[in-house]
């Protein structure tokens, strides 16, 4: 199981994150400060810190400097600050993703998701390697595709958007998720991005519908009829 730290010093907070992440079949263990974050990262082993940046003693940037001279776990940090100064410093400093509080809990799973993909841990918790549905195989460790042994090329994003949807097939995705999911950057009022690349993606799967459904008004899913 994926295992998560949460570095967060609001009790009601670190718990909220702790159900959440539960909920969604992480394993999780909470430090309260930065110091006691880098003395649990020396014992145990992570697969990605969700790091607030308003801690007690070291700050946020601070921990997330040290962490990544002695650790290479990935890290979101968590902060009330959105400008974009700040989120780009933090790219910079060695931050993975970056979500402003208050956030949208489904829009952190799906950045959780997105950064553990990234770094190849998988994104459904159980180490799953390749991804079945109907006549579709998705192998993620080499990033192809397949139908019926027949190979599909994709570009990058239409095969993390394809792995987004199949991973969770019974979800449906808004264009927003999608779009913070595979570029990794905050959405901008503009659709045409996810757009046009699911449009090529299901011309290059044939899909008519037989493997991504537009649920309209909303995003899109797998088909599952």
């Amino acid at each position: 199981m994926i295992k998560i730290l949460i570095v967060e010093d609001d009790p009601k907070i670190n718990k909220m994150l702790q159900t959440l992440l539960t909920k969604n079949h992480y394993e999780v263990e909470s430090a309260f400060s930065g110091t006691e974050a880098i003395l649990l990262l020396k014992k145990e082993s992570f697969d990605l810190i969700l790091l607030d940046l308003m801690l007690p003693g070291l700050s946020g940037e601070e921990v997330l400097i040290k962490i990544n001279e002695q650790f290479e776990t990935p890290i979101i940090c968590v902060s009330a600050k959105d400008d974009l100064n700040t989120k780009i410093e933090l790219i910079q400093g060695g931050a993975d993703d970056y979500i402003t509080k208050p956030f949208n809990n489904e829009e952190l799973i799906v950045r959780i998701g997105a950064v553990l993909r990234r770094v190849n841990k998988g994104f459904t918790n159980n180490n799953t390697k390749v991804f079945k549905f109907k006549d579709l195989i998705l192998d993620s460790e080499n990033h192809s595709a397949h139908i019926n042994d027949k190979s599909i090329e994709l570009t990058v994003k239409e095969y993390s958007i394809l792995e987004l949807l199949i991973t969770s097939p019974k979800k449906v995705f808004t264009k927003q998720n999608i779009f913070e999911s595979v570029w990794s950057e905050e959405y901008v009022v503009d659709e045409r991005a996810v757009t046009v690349h699911v449009s090529n993606l299901r011309n290059k799967l044939n899909d008519g519908d037989k493997y991504i459904k537009t649920v309209w008004g909303i995003g899109y899913k797998m088909q599952d009829n």
